[in-house]
C-alpha cells in the first residue's frame, strides 16, 4: 500500500439543528469526485437531519495524490475512507456508488461498520465480466475508456460515454458541470476491480446493508446488482427511470428517500 494521503477533499453539509440521526459518508465511483453528491444529496440529507459528508478519493477532485494515481490500489482508497470516517464525531453509515460500493464492501469484510448502502454495485465476479460484455456490445465505449484522458475530452467522446452514465432526461447544464469533474482513474485500482471483488463476508455479525440499482443502468445492470445483494443475504431494490449516476438523475429523490429510510428508520 501507499503512504497515507494527508490532503483529502471533504464536502460537508450539517443539519440546522441537533439531530440523533446518524452521519452519512458518501464514496464516489470511478472517474469522478465528491462533487457528484453536491447538487442534490448533501443538501437534501442535511435538510432531513443527517450530517452529510462526501470525500474525493486520493488523486480525484481537490485531493492530493494525483502524482501516484497510477499506483493507487483499492486498499489505498479504503484507507482514505477509513481516515475520513475516523475524523467524524461518530461512526457514519457508508454510502458507496459503483467503485465506491466495492470500497465499502472491502471495509465491511474486514471491520465493523454502522451500516452500508451499495448504489449500482459491481457484481461479485468483478469488473472483467462487465468489460467483456461491453467489448461485445459497445467496443467504442470500451475503447474510449481504455484511452480516457480528462484533459483531452471531445464532444464525440462525451456523446459516446453519456448514455452509459445518464438518462436523456438529465439537464444539459448538469451534464456540462459533471464533465468538468471527470477524473482519470488508477489502472491499479481497475485491475483490483477486475478480480473477484468480495474477499469474503465478515466473520462477526454482518452489518445492515441496503443494495440499490437503476433499471436503466448500462454498466452495473440490474442482474449485477441482484448478484451483489444475494452475496450479502439481502434483496436488491431496482429503481425505475434511472441510469448509472443515480444521484444526478431527475429521480434522485427516490434514491435519497430509500437511503434515509434505511439509515434512520421511523
Amino acid at each position: 500500500m501507499l503512504p497515507s494521503e494527508p490532503h483529502l477533499e471533504v464536502r460537508s453539509r450539517q443539519p440546522k439543528s441537533a439531530s440523533r440521526k446518524p452521519p452519512l459518508l458518501f464514496v464516489h465511483g470511478g472517474y469522478c469526485d465528491a462533487w457528484c453528491w453536491e447538487p442534490h444529496f448533501l443538501p437534501w440529507f442535511a435538510a432531513h437531519g443527517h450530517a452529510a459528508h462526501a470525500l474525493s478519493l486520493r488523486g480525484h477532485g481537490e485531493s492530493g495524490g494525483a502524482d501516484l494515481l497510477w499506483a493507487t490500489g483499492l486498499d489505498d482508497y479504503v484507507a482514505d475512507v477509513e481516515r475520513v470516517a475516523a475524523q467524524l464525531p461518530e461512526p457514519p453509515v457508508l454510502v458507496g456508488h459503483s467503485m465506491g460500493a466495492a470500497i465499502v464492501e472491502r471495509i465491511m469484510a474486514t471491520r465493523p461498520v454502522r451500516g452500508a448502502v451499495l448504489l449500482a454495485p459491481l457484481p461479485p465476479a468483478g469488473l472483467m465480466m462487465i468489460a467483456a460484455r461491453l467489448a461485445v456490445e459497445r467496443p467504442d465505449y470500451l475503447l474510449h475508456m481504455a484511452r480516457f484522458d480528462p484533459v483531452r475530452l471531445s464532444a464525440e467522446i462525451l456523446s459516446v460515454l453519456e448514455p452509459f452514465y445518464f438518462s436523456p432526461r438529465v439537464e444539459r447544464t448538469l451534464l456540462r458541470e459533471a464533465a468538468r469533474h471527470l477524473n482519470g482513474e488508477s489502472p491499479r485500482a481497475l485491475l483490483d476491480l477486475s478480480l473477484r471483488l468480495h474477499w469474503g463476508l465478515p466473520e462477526r455479525k454482518p452489518p445492515s446493508v441496503l443494495v440499490l440499482g437503476a433499471e436503466g443502468d448500462r454498466i452495473c445492470r440490474p442482474d449485477d446488482v441482484r448478484a451483489t445483494a444475494r452475496h450479502h443475504g439481502t434483496t436488491a431494490t431496482v429503481l425505475p427511470g434511472l441510469a448509472h449516476m443515480m444521484m444526478l438523475e431527475p429521480g434522485w429523490e427516490t434514491v435519497a428517500r430509500a437511503i434515509a429510510g434505511f439509515a434512520a428508520p421511523a
